[in-house]
């Protein structure tokens, strides 16, 4: 990907197999997080891509399965 996407896209993390939303960038780095939450994680911005209306929504399920899954309804470890 050539241009930094603008926080709040969905983009997969090709070098991690991980999909995330665009939190910002920091230095040479893009700065991810999981759909559903959670820790963020830095990706350069060579080993990302936009996600697919697919990729997106697995992701997304992902996330609200593990919400539901969770004693106090939210992402596990969060409670």
């Amino acid at each position: 990907m050539n241009a930094v996407p603008p926080p709040g896209t969905v983009v997969v993390d090709e070098h991690r197999a991980r999909v995330g939303e665009v939190m910002g960038a920091e230095g040479p780095y893009l700065q991810l997080r999981p759909l559903g939450g959670g820790r963020e994680w830095d990706a350069q911005p060579n080993q990302v891509r936009v996600a697919t209306p697919a990729e997106r929504l697995s992701a997304g399920l992902a996330a609200a399965n593990a919400a539901s899954s969770a004693p106090c309804g939210r992402a596990p470890g969060s409670c």
